[in-house]
Protein backbone atom coordinates (compact mmCIF):
# COMPACT_ATOMS: atom_id res chain seq x y z
CA UNK A 1 0.00 0.00 0.00
CA UNK A 2 1.34 3.47 -0.35
CA UNK A 3 2.16 5.18 2.71
CA UNK A 4 3.11 9.03 2.49
CA UNK A 5 5.02 10.29 5.42
CA UNK A 6 4.77 13.82 6.73
CA UNK A 7 5.96 16.03 9.53
CA UNK A 8 3.70 18.22 11.27
CA UNK A 9 5.45 22.06 11.40
CA UNK A 10 3.61 24.26 9.08
CA UNK A 11 -0.15 25.32 9.61
CA UNK A 12 -2.43 22.61 10.00
CA UNK A 13 -4.75 23.74 7.14
CA UNK A 14 -1.75 23.67 4.33
CA UNK A 15 -1.13 19.99 6.03
CA UNK A 16 -4.76 19.16 5.50
CA UNK A 17 -4.94 20.51 2.02
CA UNK A 18 -1.73 17.95 1.71
CA UNK A 19 -3.49 15.21 2.40
CA UNK A 20 -6.08 15.71 0.48
CA UNK A 21 -4.10 15.93 -2.36
CA UNK A 22 -3.10 12.55 -2.11
CA UNK A 23 -5.75 11.63 -4.17
CA UNK A 24 -6.34 13.06 -7.42
CA UNK A 25 -9.55 14.78 -8.47
CA UNK A 26 -11.15 12.36 -10.69
CA UNK A 27 -12.29 12.49 -14.42
CA UNK A 28 -15.06 14.51 -14.89
CA UNK A 29 -18.16 12.96 -16.30
CA UNK A 30 -20.42 15.64 -16.38
CA UNK A 31 -21.45 15.81 -19.38
CA UNK A 32 -21.94 11.77 -20.37
CA UNK A 33 -24.23 11.94 -17.00
CA UNK A 34 -26.16 14.68 -17.67
CA UNK A 35 -26.76 12.79 -21.62
CA UNK A 36 -27.72 9.68 -19.33
CA UNK A 37 -30.30 11.92 -17.28
CA UNK A 38 -31.80 12.92 -20.38
CA UNK A 39 -32.45 10.05 -21.88
CA UNK A 40 -34.05 8.22 -18.89
CA UNK A 41 -36.17 11.67 -18.45
CA UNK A 42 -37.07 11.71 -21.71
CA UNK A 43 -37.60 8.26 -23.37
CA UNK A 44 -38.63 6.45 -19.09
CA UNK A 45 -38.17 2.71 -19.10
CA UNK A 46 -37.28 2.37 -22.79
CA UNK A 47 -33.50 4.01 -21.91
CA UNK A 48 -33.63 2.70 -18.09
CA UNK A 49 -33.92 -0.26 -19.70
CA UNK A 50 -31.07 0.15 -22.43
CA UNK A 51 -28.79 1.84 -19.72
CA UNK A 52 -28.95 -1.41 -17.39
CA UNK A 53 -28.40 -3.80 -19.74
CA UNK A 54 -25.37 -1.91 -20.60
CA UNK A 55 -24.19 -1.15 -17.33
CA UNK A 56 -25.58 -3.08 -14.95
CA UNK A 57 -25.68 -6.62 -16.56
CA UNK A 58 -23.26 -6.67 -18.94
CA UNK A 59 -25.45 -6.97 -22.00
CA UNK A 60 -27.58 -9.64 -20.24
CA UNK A 61 -31.66 -8.88 -20.82
CA UNK A 62 -32.77 -7.39 -17.98
CA UNK A 63 -35.14 -8.56 -15.58
CA UNK A 64 -38.55 -6.53 -14.39
CA UNK A 65 -37.22 -3.28 -12.37
CA UNK A 66 -39.20 -3.67 -9.69
CA UNK A 67 -38.59 -6.49 -7.45
CA UNK A 68 -41.96 -8.79 -6.43
CA UNK A 69 -42.54 -8.46 -2.38
CA UNK A 70 -42.59 -12.04 -2.46
CA UNK A 71 -39.18 -12.25 -3.69
CA UNK A 72 -37.95 -10.03 -1.18
CA UNK A 73 -39.45 -12.84 1.62
CA UNK A 74 -38.31 -15.38 -0.42
CA UNK A 75 -34.35 -14.28 -0.22
CA UNK A 76 -34.15 -13.53 3.25
CA UNK A 77 -34.86 -17.38 3.49
CA UNK A 78 -31.55 -18.02 1.54
CA UNK A 79 -29.16 -16.29 3.44
CA UNK A 80 -26.96 -17.30 6.64
CA UNK A 81 -29.09 -17.01 9.53
CA UNK A 82 -25.92 -15.61 11.22
CA UNK A 83 -26.13 -13.10 8.60
CA UNK A 84 -29.99 -12.26 8.96
CA UNK A 85 -28.87 -11.87 12.94
CA UNK A 86 -26.81 -9.79 12.53
CA UNK A 87 -28.71 -7.35 10.36
CA UNK A 88 -31.36 -7.60 12.80
CA UNK A 89 -29.08 -6.13 15.50
CA UNK A 90 -28.06 -3.84 13.59
CA UNK A 91 -31.34 -2.49 12.77
CA UNK A 92 -32.29 -2.58 16.43
CA UNK A 93 -29.60 -0.92 17.78
CA UNK A 94 -29.79 1.82 14.88
CA UNK A 95 -33.50 2.10 15.71
CA UNK A 96 -32.39 2.50 19.40
CA UNK A 97 -30.31 5.26 18.95
CA UNK A 98 -32.75 7.34 16.34
CA UNK A 99 -35.91 6.44 18.44
CA UNK A 100 -33.86 8.06 21.96
CA UNK A 101 -33.00 11.18 19.61
CA UNK A 102 -36.60 11.57 18.18
CA UNK A 103 -37.81 11.06 22.10
CA UNK A 104 -35.38 13.39 23.42
CA UNK A 105 -34.12 11.28 25.33
CA UNK A 106 -31.01 13.40 26.22
CA UNK A 107 -27.14 13.54 23.85
CA UNK A 108 -26.51 9.42 24.12
CA UNK A 109 -28.39 6.44 24.48
CA UNK A 110 -27.18 2.93 26.16
CA UNK A 111 -26.72 -0.05 24.27
CA UNK A 112 -25.89 -2.27 27.04
CA UNK A 113 -22.88 -1.33 28.31
CA UNK A 114 -22.26 0.70 25.33
CA UNK A 115 -23.01 4.28 24.71
CA UNK A 116 -23.86 6.13 21.55
CA UNK A 117 -23.56 9.79 21.90
CA UNK A 118 -25.85 11.86 19.69
CA UNK A 119 -23.80 15.32 18.89
CA UNK A 120 -25.79 16.52 17.22
CA UNK A 121 -43.58 16.67 8.58
CA UNK A 122 -41.15 13.96 7.15
CA UNK A 123 -41.08 13.54 2.63
CA UNK A 124 -43.31 11.47 1.40
CA UNK A 125 -41.14 9.76 -1.01
CA UNK A 126 -36.92 8.87 -0.49
CA UNK A 127 -35.14 6.59 -2.16
CA UNK A 128 -31.91 4.75 -0.76
CA UNK A 129 -28.70 3.86 -3.70
CA UNK A 130 -27.06 0.50 -2.34
CA UNK A 131 -24.17 0.29 -4.52
CA UNK A 132 -22.64 -3.24 -6.25
CA UNK A 133 -19.89 -3.97 -7.77
CA UNK A 134 -16.97 -5.12 -6.13
CA UNK A 135 -19.53 -6.72 -3.05
CA UNK A 136 -23.17 -6.79 -1.51
CA UNK A 137 -24.02 -3.47 0.57
CA UNK A 138 -26.50 -4.66 2.85
CA UNK A 139 -25.29 -2.49 5.90
CA UNK A 140 -26.20 0.12 3.33
CA UNK A 141 -29.83 -0.90 3.44
CA UNK A 142 -29.82 -0.46 7.29
CA UNK A 143 -28.47 2.73 7.25
CA UNK A 144 -30.92 4.22 4.58
CA UNK A 145 -33.85 3.06 5.21
CA UNK A 146 -34.12 3.06 9.18
CA UNK A 147 -33.62 6.62 9.58
CA UNK A 148 -36.03 7.21 6.55
CA UNK A 149 -38.87 5.02 8.21
CA UNK A 150 -38.24 6.49 11.82
CA UNK A 151 -39.10 9.72 10.25
CA UNK A 152 -42.18 9.07 9.27
CA UNK A 153 -41.47 8.63 5.59
CA UNK A 154 -44.49 6.64 3.62
CA UNK A 155 -42.77 5.47 0.41
CA UNK A 156 -39.37 4.50 0.59
CA UNK A 157 -37.84 3.11 -2.26
CA UNK A 158 -34.49 0.91 -2.51
CA UNK A 159 -32.69 0.85 -5.85
CA UNK A 160 -29.39 -1.84 -6.36
CA UNK A 161 -27.29 -2.34 -8.92
CA UNK A 162 -28.15 -6.48 -10.66
CA UNK A 163 -25.40 -8.74 -10.83
CA UNK A 164 -25.07 -10.15 -14.66
CA UNK A 165 -27.17 -12.31 -13.84
CA UNK A 166 -29.60 -9.32 -13.92
CA UNK A 167 -30.91 -10.12 -10.17
CA UNK A 168 -30.18 -8.51 -7.15
CA UNK A 169 -27.46 -10.22 -4.61
CA UNK A 170 -30.18 -11.78 -2.01
CA UNK A 171 -28.68 -10.90 1.43
CA UNK A 172 -29.48 -7.43 -0.19
CA UNK A 173 -33.12 -7.85 -0.78
CA UNK A 174 -32.97 -9.90 2.56
CA UNK A 175 -32.29 -6.73 4.05
CA UNK A 176 -34.38 -4.65 2.64
CA UNK A 177 -37.35 -6.72 3.14
CA UNK A 178 -36.27 -6.68 7.20
CA UNK A 179 -35.86 -3.07 7.60
CA UNK A 180 -39.37 -2.55 5.56
CA UNK A 181 -38.63 -1.06 2.56
CA UNK A 182 -41.56 -0.68 0.32
CA UNK A 183 -39.89 -1.56 -3.18
CA UNK A 184 -36.94 -2.46 -4.57
CA UNK A 185 -35.54 -1.88 -8.02
CA UNK A 186 -33.13 -3.28 -9.70
CA UNK A 187 -31.04 -0.54 -11.35
CA UNK A 188 -28.08 1.10 -10.50
CA UNK A 189 -25.70 4.21 -11.88
CA UNK A 190 -26.41 7.58 -13.19
CA UNK A 191 -29.66 6.09 -14.77
CA UNK A 192 -31.28 4.88 -11.56
CA UNK A 193 -30.66 8.42 -10.07
CA UNK A 194 -32.06 10.03 -13.32
CA UNK A 195 -35.51 7.55 -12.80
CA UNK A 196 -35.62 8.18 -8.95
CA UNK A 197 -35.54 12.22 -9.59
CA UNK A 198 -37.98 11.99 -12.84
CA UNK A 199 -39.88 8.96 -12.64
CA UNK A 200 -41.09 6.34 -15.51
CA UNK A 201 -43.96 4.09 -16.21
CA UNK A 202 -42.22 1.34 -13.28
CA UNK A 203 -40.41 3.74 -11.16
CA UNK A 204 -42.37 6.32 -8.68
CA UNK A 205 -40.49 9.39 -8.82
CA UNK A 206 -39.20 10.58 -5.25
CA UNK A 207 -38.76 13.38 -2.84
CA UNK A 208 -35.07 12.55 -1.59
CA UNK A 209 -32.41 10.52 -3.19
CA UNK A 210 -29.78 9.18 -0.35
CA UNK A 211 -27.08 7.03 -0.37
CA UNK A 212 -23.49 6.46 -1.27
CA UNK A 213 -22.15 5.08 -4.91
CA UNK A 214 -19.86 5.25 -7.60
CA UNK A 215 -18.75 8.77 -8.95
CA UNK A 216 -21.78 8.52 -12.11
CA UNK A 217 -23.74 8.08 -9.23
CA UNK A 218 -22.44 11.03 -7.42
CA UNK A 219 -22.40 13.68 -10.12
CA UNK A 220 -25.92 12.52 -11.06
CA UNK A 221 -27.17 13.34 -7.54
CA UNK A 222 -25.66 16.92 -7.86
CA UNK A 223 -27.38 17.16 -11.43
CA UNK A 224 -30.71 16.48 -9.96
CA UNK A 225 -30.51 18.38 -6.83
CA UNK A 226 -33.40 20.75 -6.93
CA UNK A 227 -35.28 18.39 -8.38
CA UNK A 228 -35.11 16.45 -5.42
CA UNK A 229 -33.19 16.54 -1.98
CA UNK A 230 -29.54 14.58 -1.45
CA UNK A 231 -28.12 13.75 1.65
CA UNK A 232 -24.59 15.08 -0.03
CA UNK A 233 -22.05 14.02 -2.60
CA UNK A 234 -20.46 11.19 -1.12
CA UNK A 235 -16.92 10.93 -2.68
CA UNK A 236 -14.25 8.07 -1.24
CA UNK A 237 -13.81 6.64 2.20
CA UNK A 238 -11.70 8.74 4.79
CA UNK A 239 -10.31 7.45 8.28
CA UNK A 240 -7.99 9.79 10.33
CA UNK A 241 -6.69 8.13 13.87
CA UNK A 242 -5.00 10.30 16.11
CA UNK A 243 -3.38 8.17 18.77
CA UNK A 244 -0.82 8.75 21.33
CA UNK A 245 2.53 6.87 22.59
CA UNK A 246 0.06 4.29 25.26
CA UNK A 247 -2.27 3.05 21.72
CA UNK A 248 -1.75 -0.34 20.99
CA UNK A 249 -0.13 -0.16 17.24
CA UNK A 250 -1.40 -3.58 16.08
CA UNK A 251 -5.16 -2.98 16.74
CA UNK A 252 -4.51 0.69 15.16
CA UNK A 253 -2.80 -1.17 11.89
CA UNK A 254 -6.06 -3.11 12.03
CA UNK A 255 -8.53 -0.07 12.06
CA UNK A 256 -6.59 1.32 9.45
CA UNK A 257 -6.49 -1.48 6.71
CA UNK A 258 -9.93 -2.23 7.56
CA UNK A 259 -11.01 1.23 6.26
CA UNK A 260 -8.28 0.79 3.60
CA UNK A 261 -10.88 -2.33 2.49
CA UNK A 262 -12.75 0.36 0.63
CA UNK A 263 -10.32 0.28 -2.42
CA UNK A 264 -9.19 3.01 -4.65
CA UNK A 265 -9.62 6.28 -3.86
CA UNK A 266 -9.56 5.60 -0.17
CA UNK A 267 -7.62 7.93 2.39
CA UNK A 268 -6.58 6.21 6.02
CA UNK A 269 -4.56 8.75 8.10
CA UNK A 270 -2.53 7.81 11.60
CA UNK A 271 -0.99 11.30 13.26
CA UNK A 272 0.77 11.18 16.68
CA UNK A 273 3.06 12.70 18.24
CA UNK A 274 4.77 9.33 19.27
CA UNK A 275 7.80 8.54 16.94
CA UNK A 276 7.69 4.73 17.73
CA UNK A 277 4.11 3.84 17.42
CA UNK A 278 4.18 6.04 13.66
CA UNK A 279 7.29 3.54 13.01
CA UNK A 280 5.75 0.24 13.80
CA UNK A 281 2.17 1.70 12.03
CA UNK A 282 4.42 2.50 9.13
CA UNK A 283 6.03 -1.50 8.81
CA UNK A 284 2.12 -2.83 8.86
CA UNK A 285 1.22 -0.96 6.46
CA UNK A 286 3.68 -1.81 4.16
CA UNK A 287 3.41 -5.11 4.30
CA UNK A 288 -0.06 -4.65 3.65
CA UNK A 289 -1.92 -5.90 -0.11
CA UNK A 290 -2.48 -2.89 -2.37
CA UNK A 291 -6.19 -2.03 -2.25
CA UNK A 292 -5.62 1.24 -4.21
CA UNK A 293 -6.33 2.98 -1.04
CA UNK A 294 -3.88 5.95 0.16
CA UNK A 295 -2.20 5.82 3.87
CA UNK A 296 -0.48 8.42 5.47
CA UNK A 297 1.67 9.23 9.06
CA UNK A 298 2.18 12.05 9.90
CA UNK A 299 4.47 13.69 12.78
CA UNK A 300 3.16 16.03 15.31
CA UNK A 301 4.85 17.59 17.69
CA UNK A 302 1.89 17.58 20.38
CA UNK A 303 -1.73 16.20 20.94
CA UNK A 304 -3.10 19.69 20.87
CA UNK A 305 -1.14 20.05 17.58
CA UNK A 306 -2.79 16.69 16.00
CA UNK A 307 -5.83 18.05 17.07
CA UNK A 308 -5.44 21.09 14.70
CA UNK A 309 -4.91 19.06 12.40
CA UNK A 310 -7.56 16.62 12.54
CA UNK A 311 -10.26 19.36 12.62
CA UNK A 312 -8.54 21.33 9.62
CA UNK A 313 -9.22 17.93 7.63
CA UNK A 314 -12.51 17.48 8.33
CA UNK A 315 -12.41 13.27 8.58
CA UNK A 316 -15.49 11.18 7.69
CA UNK A 317 -14.30 9.08 10.21
CA UNK A 318 -11.98 10.13 13.50
CA UNK A 319 -10.51 7.69 15.97
CA UNK A 320 -8.99 9.15 19.50
CA UNK A 321 -7.03 6.34 20.61
CA UNK A 322 -4.81 6.65 23.86
CA UNK A 323 -5.52 7.99 27.04
CA UNK A 324 -4.30 11.53 25.88
CA UNK A 325 -6.29 11.08 22.60
CA UNK A 326 -9.49 10.23 24.37
CA UNK A 327 -8.99 13.04 26.82
CA UNK A 328 -9.71 15.40 23.64
CA UNK A 329 -13.15 13.90 22.69
CA UNK A 330 -15.11 17.15 23.85
CA UNK A 331 -13.09 19.26 21.53
CA UNK A 332 -13.82 17.90 18.61
CA UNK A 333 -16.35 19.65 16.13
CA UNK A 334 -15.60 18.32 12.84
CA UNK A 335 -15.79 14.65 12.16
CA UNK A 336 -18.46 12.59 10.67
CA UNK A 337 -18.28 10.32 13.13
CA UNK A 338 -16.08 10.11 16.28
CA UNK A 339 -14.67 6.66 17.48
CA UNK A 340 -13.24 7.57 20.57
CA UNK A 341 -11.13 4.61 22.99
CA UNK A 342 -9.60 1.55 22.08
CA UNK A 343 -12.15 -0.42 21.91
CA UNK A 344 -14.62 1.84 19.03
CA UNK A 345 -13.05 0.74 15.98
CA UNK A 346 -14.62 2.14 12.50
CA UNK A 347 -15.60 -0.94 11.31
CA UNK A 348 -18.57 -1.53 14.34
CA UNK A 349 -19.84 1.96 13.09
CA UNK A 350 -20.38 0.70 9.04
CA UNK A 351 -22.20 -2.39 10.56
CA UNK A 352 -23.38 -2.47 14.02
CA UNK A 353 -22.85 0.47 16.49
CA UNK A 354 -26.11 1.90 15.69
CA UNK A 355 -24.53 4.84 14.45
CA UNK A 356 -24.57 5.05 11.34
CA UNK A 357 -22.26 5.00 8.01
CA UNK A 358 -23.59 7.25 5.42
CA UNK A 359 -21.05 9.94 6.43
CA UNK A 360 -20.04 13.48 4.37
CA UNK A 361 -16.36 12.61 2.59
CA UNK A 362 -13.99 14.60 1.52
CA UNK A 363 -13.63 17.13 4.22
CA UNK A 364 -17.56 17.94 4.22
CA UNK A 365 -17.60 17.01 7.68
CA UNK A 366 -17.01 20.87 8.18
CA UNK A 367 -20.57 21.97 7.47
CA UNK A 368 -22.37 18.41 6.84
CA UNK A 369 -23.51 15.61 8.99
CA UNK A 370 -23.72 11.74 9.15
CA UNK A 371 -27.62 10.45 7.64
CA UNK A 372 -30.25 10.41 9.90
CA UNK A 373 -33.92 11.31 10.00
CA UNK A 374 -33.38 15.07 9.57
CA UNK A 375 -32.56 14.57 5.75
CA UNK A 376 -36.12 12.99 5.16
CA UNK A 377 -37.56 15.85 7.36
CA UNK A 378 -39.05 19.07 5.60
CA UNK A 379 -39.74 22.01 8.25
CA UNK A 380 -42.33 24.97 7.65
CA UNK A 381 -43.81 27.70 9.71
CA UNK A 382 -47.66 27.67 11.06
CA UNK A 383 -48.54 31.80 11.38
CA UNK A 384 -51.77 32.55 13.64
CA UNK A 385 -51.89 36.15 14.15
CA UNK A 386 -54.85 37.59 16.94
CA UNK A 387 -54.01 41.13 16.57
CA UNK A 388 -52.61 42.15 13.32
CA UNK A 389 -52.00 46.08 13.70
CA UNK A 390 -48.91 46.54 15.23
CA UNK A 391 -47.06 44.23 12.24
CA UNK A 392 -49.05 46.04 9.58
CA UNK A 393 -48.77 49.55 10.43
CA UNK A 394 -44.55 48.21 10.98
CA UNK A 395 -44.41 46.20 7.94
CA UNK A 396 -46.35 48.64 5.54
CA UNK A 397 -43.60 51.05 4.98
CA UNK A 398 -41.13 48.53 3.92
CA UNK A 399 -43.76 46.97 1.68
CA UNK A 400 -44.38 50.03 -0.19
CA UNK A 401 -40.80 50.96 -0.22
CA UNK A 402 -39.83 47.69 -2.10
CA UNK A 403 -42.54 48.98 -4.70
CA UNK A 404 -44.73 46.00 -3.52
CA UNK A 405 -48.28 48.31 -2.65
CA UNK A 406 -50.45 45.54 -2.33
CA UNK A 407 -48.90 43.57 0.44
CA UNK A 408 -49.50 46.56 2.01
CA UNK A 409 -52.57 47.32 1.82
CA UNK A 410 -53.45 43.07 2.34
CA UNK A 411 -52.10 43.95 6.15
CA UNK A 412 -53.59 47.46 6.70
CA UNK A 413 -57.23 45.24 5.47
CA UNK A 414 -55.95 43.14 8.70
CA UNK A 415 -56.32 46.65 11.02
CA UNK A 416 -59.82 47.56 9.91
CA UNK A 417 -60.97 43.89 10.70
CA UNK A 418 -59.56 44.00 14.20
CA UNK A 419 -60.26 47.64 15.33
CA UNK A 420 -59.53 50.95 14.59
CA UNK A 421 -55.97 51.94 13.53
Amino acid sequence: MRCERFTLERDPADTAGALRDLIPAPESVSEMVAEIIAEVRSHGDTALLDYIGRFDTGGAPPQPIPVPPDELEAAAGTVDPRVLHGLERAIENLETVLVGWRAGLGRSVQLGENRVALRHAAVSRAAVYVPGGRAPYPSTVVMGVVPARLAGVEHIAVCAPPTRDGDVDPVVLAACHLTGATVVYRMGGAHAIAALAYGTPSVVPVDVIVGPGSLYVQEAKRQVFGQVGIDGFAGPSDLLALATGDADPDTLALDLLAQAEHGSGTLVVAVSDAPDLLERLAHRLDEAPDTGAVSALVQATDAQQALALAEAFAPEHFQLVGAGAEELADRVTRAGCLFVGPGAGTAFGDYIAGSNHILPTNGAARFASGLGPEHFLRRFAEVRIADAGELARSAAPLARAEGFEFHAQSMEARIRENGPA
